[in-house]
């Protein structure tokens, strides 16, 4: 049986009309679907990979709502499905083909609580977008620094339960270091607030890590609050081509050391996804006067006014064009050029679909690994599927490798796609045997959910399943996704 096939657990009932009933007195019936047509944007993943099936999609508008479902469905025995914006790509927000699970969608708590200038912090609701709490934070002269290519749709709550990464982990971290405080609902529908601002808090184990990440599977984040910076007064952005990998990582060390804190964003891209994108993207050309075997795209920022920054980088480029370490490069001089070369990187994974079937890893490795990851993995490819095209992208300034790969010209695309799980299991035992993460930033949910064991090992996962029987003894959150 195929994961996404796998049951429901026996001990998990479909809840009775008495419990729909009360779903929908909580909620308010113009919050409760149960028509298939309504419900039918809650249950496909925006790839189309993961399809499901429910009993009903409930719309809570607050805190209160969302325990009181909780508590309803757990004396039920039901599964409960959360859901943020549905932008998720490893199926953790979709339920399974049983039509017996509900999905709890999180989108009507959109509120922003509270701005603290003085604490720079905002507390907002789970279901508000990311780039409405990006777009609040700049109304106040601040920076909420992650920043998502889904960012107009995925909201605040599934960012958090998937710990998202993004452009500038590399300055912020991931969305777990952007988050001092949650508010969660647990499965009996208790509410632990648990929402502070405090940047020191030694009192115990740390219950917000725990649930960020988690995928829903331990509470439902319904409120947090996140950190804000302030807003960079100069920003430079680079495009440099190269020879290899081995130069991008050197560029990287150069670019750190000279930079420190003010290197905020890291990326590499190939020529071939640089093709991708200039071949189907709208608007876009290619930055440089020649073609590259790879591609660096980088910024620095700060926020101090003056050409401190400017200066810094056109040194730093300066040096490494003389000594060999990049071929050639440019720096933006406007927005416009900014907003062009970063657009290049934004289409990368979108454009690729338009050339077939595409096989995607989303894994780490460490730094100094990444050249060999890839040149590794590229040769497995070749052997496994002459012709397949590697795509490899990303975050190179914290070893986050997008490893997609697009199908040989001519094949199938069905075909192409059966190769799915035997490349992934190939590509995943190079990642394991270089250190690293088979995600980074995506997270488990039902994708990769039978790779974990293999890859956490017996005792992690043992801890695991505590920690999961602690938190939702009749195991009614997200079930068959994580564990």
């Amino acid at each position: 049986m195929s994961p996404d096939a796998r049951p429901t657990p026996t001990k998990l009932q479909p809840p009775s009309a008495d419990t729909l009933t009360t779903l929908e007195t909580i909620v308010g019936a113009e919050h409760a679907l149960r028509d298939p047509k309504d419900m039918a944007p809650y249950l496909t993943e925006w790839r189309d990979r993961y399809r499901g099936k429910a009993v009903i999609v409930v719309k809570p508008g607050s805190t209160d709502e969302v325990a009181a479902l909780l508590k309803c469905a757990n004396d039920a025995r039901a599964a409960v499905v959360p859901q943020g914006g549905n932008t998720g790509l490893v199926g953790a927000q979709i339920p399974d083909e049983s039509g017996s699970q509900i999905v709890l969608s999180l989108e009507r708590l959109t509120h922003i609580r509270d701005v603290d200038l003085a604490s720079n912090t905002m507390t907002v609701e789970a279901g508000l977008t990311l780039a409405d709490a990006q777009q609040r934070a700049e109304t106040v002269g601040r920076l909420l620094p992650l920043s998502l290519a889904s960012e107009g749709s995925c909201q605040i709550g599934g960012v958090l339960s998937t710990n998202a990464g993004g452009l500038a982990v590399l300055a912020y971290g991931n969305a777990r270091d952007l988050a001092l405080g949650l508010e969660v609902v647990l499965a009996d529908g208790r509410v632990w607030h648990g929402l502070k601002s405090l940047r020191k808090d030694n009192t115990g184990y740390d219950l917000k890590n725990l649930f960020i990440g988690a995928e829903g599977t331990l509470g439902v984040i319904t409120a947090a609050v996140l950190r804000l910076f302030p807003r960079p007064a100069e920003r430079v952005t680079c495009m440099a081509g190269l020879r290899d990998l081995e130069s991008a990582t050197e560029l990287l060390a150069r670019m750190r050391d000279a930079a420190g804190p003010m290197l905020t964003a890291f990326e590499i891209l190939p020529r071939l996804g640089l093709e991708f994108a200039l071949k189907h993207g709208s608007g876009l050309h290619d930055p440089l006067r020649a073609p590259h075997a790879w591609y660096v795209l980088l910024e620095v920022s700060s926020p101090l006014a003056g050409e401190t920054v400017h200066d810094l980088v056109q040194t730093q480029l300066a040096d490494a064009i003389e000594t060999g370490v990049i071929e050639d490069a440019v720096l933006t001089t406007s927005d416009r050029q900014t907003g062009e070369l970063w657009k290049l990187r934004e289409v990368m994974s979108e454009v690729q679909k338009y050339e077939g079937g595409s096989i995607k890893h989303d894994v780490s490795v460490p730094i100094a690994q990444v050249p060999e990851f890839i040149l590794r993995a590229n040769d497995l490819v070749e052997l496994m599927i002459p012709g397949a095209r590697p795509v490899p992208f990303g975050h190179l300034g914290d070893g986050n490798i997008h490893y997609n790969v697009s199908q040989p010209v001519g094949m199938d695309k069905d075909v192409y796609l059966a190769n799915w799980e035997a490349l992934n299991a190939a590509v995943h035992e190079i990642v394991l045997d270089l250190g690293g993460s088979i995600s980074a930033e995506h997270g488990i949910g039902r994708m990769k959910r039978d790779l974990l064991p293999h890859a956490k090992g017996a005792v992690a996962i043992d801890l695991m399943k505590s920690i999961k029987a602690s938190f939702d003894p009749n195991g009614i959150l997200n079930p068959g996704k994580v564990l």
